[in-house]
């Protein structure tokens, strides 16, 4: 599979103008902050979106027919999507495709391989027509999972969610959202970039519904990846056969997929797979705990502070070092 090209940059007004009457009638009654790439950006359903986001996003919802063999990875922003994508890839082509210089991971940056639902293929108000594609199709998202559509939810596709900690997703989100922001909007310092910051999970079905939801933290995949690659292929009901780990294909999976390795790819040192974001920029440092480096103590009291009211009541916690 090739990589997808997109055009540079587009400003603020250019932007504007690809919105449709509806999505524009749509934004004016929500609440809205300053953005980090765009002038604004709206509450929408309960989290903050960049208007063509919402354009897109609704016509996913309403447009979008899951099937039972769907996979979808659902992450929050910079939370390990690229890393993710690369593993579901690879475990599940592994069979035609096995590991080797010739494997698509080689050629094709894992977002070209896994598309987004919201910002490639409902992007620019397209309406694509997925019911060819071969199945299991793996599609990934952002959006919560309160706002998937129903197809999905009802359905019995699958879900795999990555998160990572409040601190290091929100550092790893400035310095990547801050080479995209058009110079038109002028610089946008850290704190207000930090008040519009929201975490968001999907613990709560994980645990109620385990068979449907899959939650992996990026903290844990970083310590252990072939226990948290064992979970998941079990997860998606294609797990590794004696053979395969008489073989060390675990092992060749979690080099191929490992982050020093996709970050030094030639594929993935140029060109653009998300529209607005250059390949090289998604790939930063990739390690636990480089908050540190970039937040105030007073602003990761902040964040600690939202994260553990976001999480009250439940078993979840994140490790920040």
């Amino acid at each position: 599979m090739g990589r997808t090209q997109f055009p540079k940059s587009q400003s603020a007004a250019e932007d504007a103008e690809e919105l449709t009457h509806e999505c524009k009638e749509l934004l004016l009654p929500l609440p809205k902050e300053r953005g980090w790439r765009t002038p604004h950006i709206y509450l929408y359903q309960g989290f903050w979106c960049q208007p063509k986001e919402i354009q897109a996003i609704t016509n996913f919802q309403h447009h979008f027919q899951a099937r039972d063999t769907d996979l979808i990875l659902a992450t929050m922003p910079k939370a390990g999507t690229t890393w993710l994508k690369a593993m579901a890839f690879a475990i599940l082509n592994r069979k035609p495709i096995p590991v080797s210089t010739t494997h698509p991971l080689h050629t094709s940056n894992p977002h070209d391989l896994v598309p987004f639902l919201e910002y490639k293929l409902y992007a620019n108000n397209n309406f694509p027509d997925l019911s060819k594609l071969p199945q299991p199709r793996l599609f990934a998202t952002h959006v919560p999972f309160a706002s998937l559509p129903e197809s999905i939810t009802k359905s019995n596709s699958r879900v795999v969610y990555m998160c990572r900690n409040a601190l290091d997703a929100f550092a790893s989100s400035w310095h990547f959202l801050m080479k995209a922001r058009p110079e038109s909007l002028g610089p946008i310092s850290i704190e207000e970039g930090f008040q519009m910051y929201s975490y968001a999970g999907y613990w709560k079905e994980s645990i109620e519904r385990p068979h449907k939801v899959l939650f992996m933290k990026y903290e844990d995949t970083k310590e252990d990846n072939i226990f948290q690659l064992k979970r998941l292929v079990k997860f998606l009901g294609v797990p590794f056969s004696l053979e395969e780990e008489r073989k060390g294909v675990i092992e060749e999976i979690a080099r191929l997929c490992s982050f020093e390795n996709l970050k030094n790819l030639e594929v993935n040192q140029s060109g653009r797979s998300i529209g607005y974001f250059e390949n090289k920029d998604l790939f930063r440092k990739g390690v636990v705990g480089d908050w540190v480096n970039l937040l105030t103590p007073l602003m990761a009291k902040q964040l600690v502070q939202v994260m553990e009211e976001k999480l009250e009541g439940s078993d979840l916690s994140f490790k920040v070092f």
